[in-house]
């Protein structure tokens, strides 16, 4: 959960070993679940990008890729670059520091996107407004990677999950002044716009999940 905020800086130097604390590495399992889906891909978007993890990663799995991540903190866009200085892979991948919602790549089209625990920082009108705007720069073939906390559908999974989400918004709002109080329905809003997910792993009972959505076509 990454809100798009200056001040997520301050949290940039521990948001790891927080991460971690918390759920031990299944946020990290959970980020990379499907990252190889994107094998023939060769220009990836990473929206909410935070400290370079997933770029170095894709770039690792994907050399032939150029990769964009964009991030709206200075401070993980700052360790984004320094994770990725004196690579190989420096010469492939590119940080802006940008608000996702007003974030304008020009002429560019991406054959992939991925928001891995980024659309719960938003409320559904900018989830749909984000999957409207980032639609438009991918291609028609496009790919889009989803990793993000979900609510299970029933039981002491569910009510399990509604505790970690109260605890992690209040967190945020006090750390960082995120607006946001519940999970938005992104894969519902996705699915609206022509996303058909394809592929699906959670963990932690239900409260995480990974997800591959591709556009639906007329064939389909």
């Amino acid at each position: 959960m990454k809100p798009p905020s200056r001040g997520f800086d301050r949290l940039a130097p521990w948001y790891r070993a927080a991460e971690f604390a918390a759920f031990g590495r299944d946020l990290e399992r959970t980020r990379f679940e499907y990252l190889g889906r994107l094998a023939g891909a060769r220009r990836i978007l990473l929206l909410g990008e935070g400290d370079g993890r997933c770029a170095e990663r894709v770039a690792a799995l994907h050399p032939r890729a150029s990769i964009l991540g964009v991030d709206s903190s200075p401070g993980m866009v700052a360790r984004a670059t320094r994770r990725l200085a004196g690579t190989a892979a420096a010469r492939r991948v590119r940080f802006a520091c940008a608000d996702a919602l007003t974030f304008d790549p020009g002429p560019e089209r991406f054959d992939a996107v991925a928001t891995l625990f980024f659309l719960d920082c938003f409320r559904p009108d900018q989830v749909a407004a984000l999957a409207g705007r980032i639609g438009g720069v991918l291609t028609a073939d496009a790919t889009w990677l989803f990793s993000d906390f979900v609510l299970p559908p029933a039981g002491w999974r569910r009510q399990r999950a509604r505790a970690w989400l109260a605890l992690l918004y209040a967190f945020f709002r006090w750390e960082t002044g995120l607006g946001v109080r519940e999970l938005p329905p992104s894969e519902d809003i996705l699915g609206g716009r022509g996303w058909r997910r394809t592929a699906c792993r959670d963990r932690q009972g239900g409260l995480l999940r990974s997800a591959v959505f591709r556009r639906e076509t007329a064939a389909d």
